[in-house]
Parts: C-alpha cells; structure tokens; sequence
C-alpha cells in the first residue's frame, strides 16, 4: 500500500501566500516521514494555483525518492505537442518518477470559463484529451511522426523523450460507465474522487475484468480528536475551494472528517476494496501533524 500526498497549492493561493519555498519543505518533510508520492492539483483561472509540471520539477530536485504525480492534469487545455516536450523533460528530472494523472473537468461555468480563455473548445474534451494523449505517446518514442488529426504533425521527432521508454504511466479518474471503459481500455491506473470502499470494490472489479490497471484513490482528510471541530473544518475548506456548500460536494468526493483512530479503518476499506495507491488531501488545519498521524496510521496498519 503507497500513500501520497498533495501540496496544497490552490489553499496556498486562496490565502494569498503563492511562495513555494514553504510547499517544498512540505514536501520534504512527506518524504521523511515515509510518504510514498507527492501531487499537485491543476487550473489556469478557474481555480487558480501553481503550474503543476513546473513546480514538480521543483519537487523532483528536493526529495530524491518518492513518486511524483498530477492530481489531476487537464491535456486538453495544451497543445499535446508542447505537453510531451514538458512531460518527457519532467520525466527526465525525475529519473521516471512521473506519474500523469489526467481528467477532463467537469462541466461547471468557471471551467468552460478556463477553456475559452485558452482557446480550447470545452466540447468533445475527451476526444481532444484522448487524441492529445496518443500524439504524446507517439512522439515519447522518438521517432519520426506523422500526425493527421486535431494536429498536424510532419516527421516531428521529440527530444529528449522521457526517462522511461514507455512513458511515465496515465491514470485517470471517473466513476460514471464510459469512466470505467475508458479506464480498462486506454489507461494504466484508475484515480476517483468519488465513491465509497464499497463501490470502489465493484468498479474496479469491472475495470479488472479487462485490464490489469492500478487501483488508486483521492481522498479528503480532516483529522482532529475534537469530531465536530473537523466536520465544520472540512465544510468550510469545501466551501471555500468549490463555491459551493461543503455537504454537497462531500455527496461527489471521498471525504474524512475526524478523529485519527476513526480515519484508519476509512482507509483501509479502500485497500480491501483493492487500491493500493491512496493519494490524501488534508481539509485545512496542519499539514505536518496530521501527516505524522497518517504515518502512525500506516504502521497501525501494518503497510
């Protein structure tokens, strides 16, 4: 079982503290106490938050061990072209630690916003991310290109390609039908936000059916001993991350708000449902306390 981590870059904007020296030692500090990978969220307006690729490149040359991973990257807001030039030069930092975690993004106004601003047409979004990934993944080999699609591309060879010869490994997020065949389908990990250990069992016995894909998690985690207090800290770090009231989106996401003793056996329904990758936000409060109690949870747990 590897747990990650996420650094909290849109929290760090909201606050109007866009340093990143202080999210590097967070990082730092997840790796020495025993965190198996660090991940950044991903916006250009509509939740507005640090470049995900070029801030874990930072990250890459600070903790030497762990995974790195985007939680989750949007392709299609970039021309593929210039995304695998990134992506194979991230990879390269890394030494293959990469892990790209995609998604399309959800049909809200900010995020159809964040496309026109880019120039993307927010329709057929999953084609375009689709198509974009393959050209990515064609031009990661190396050789020559020729590409008759959303872009054309003419004999156009990638350098340096990325650490690994076959790419760093894409997962993807989703719970809805087309989700899940897409995941089994095109992809090397499945990466919700939404459903509980127990849905989670039966999709992702149903995306194994097919392919022998990764099984990972996001989760939302409010630790303290004082019950309430983490309930209303988790509403309001939802409210203010979405806009919108936090018990509604806590019916969309997976969420934990409580005591330590209580968040283990949570966790731990998801690795018996079969993920063996859990990726943790913390809702506010103190990252290095709560990460040294997920690290006694871990050892409680005997991963």
């Amino acid at each position: 079982m590897k747990l990650g981590y996420l650094l909290p870059t849109r929290e760090q904007i909201m606050e109007g503290r866009p340093e990143t020296g202080p999210m590097l030692e967070l990082a730092t500090r997840a790796e020495s106490m025993g965190f198996d990978s660090i991940w950044v969220g991903d916006s250009l307006l509509a939740r507005p938050r640090h470049e995900p690729l070029t801030l874990l490149a930072g990250v890459a040359g600070r903790v030497p061990r762990v995974q790195l991973g985007t939680a989750v990257l949007l392709p299609a807001l970039r021309n593929p072209v210039l995304l695998a030039h990134q992506v194979a030069t991230l990879d390269q930092v890394s030494e293959g630690r990469l892990i790209l975690g995609v998604g399309i993004a959800a049909d809200r106004p900010n995020i159809r916003a964040e496309f026109t601003a880019a120039g993307v047409p927010f329709d057929k979004r999953v084609g375009r991310m689709m198509e974009g990934l393959r050209l990515c993944q064609a031009l990661w080999t190396g050789e020559p290109v020729d590409w008759n699609g959303r872009w054309d591309v003419q004999q156009g060879v990638l350098a340096p390609v990325t650490y690994r010869p076959e790419g760093p490994p894409l997962w993807i997020g989703g719970n809805l039908q087309a989700s899940l065949d897409r995941a089994a389908r095109s992809f090397d990990g499945w990466f919700p936000i939404a459903p509980t250990a127990e849905q989670y069992a039966e999709q992702f016995a149903y995306i194994r059916k097919t392919s022998p894909v990764t099984g990972a998690m996001y989760l939302t985690v409010a630790l303290d001993e004082n019950a309430e207090r983490a309930d209303e800290r988790m509403n309001q770090f939802l409210e203010a991350y979405y806009g919108v009231p936090g018990h509604i989106t806590r019916k969309r996401q997976a969420a934990y708000a409580g005591p330590e003793a209580g968040v283990a056996a949570w966790l731990d329904g998801y690795a018996q449902a079969g993920a063996t990758h859990l990726m943790i936000r913390f809702a506010g409060g103190d990252h290095a306390t709560q990460m040294a109690a997920m690290a006694r949870i871990r050892v409680s747990l005997g991963w």
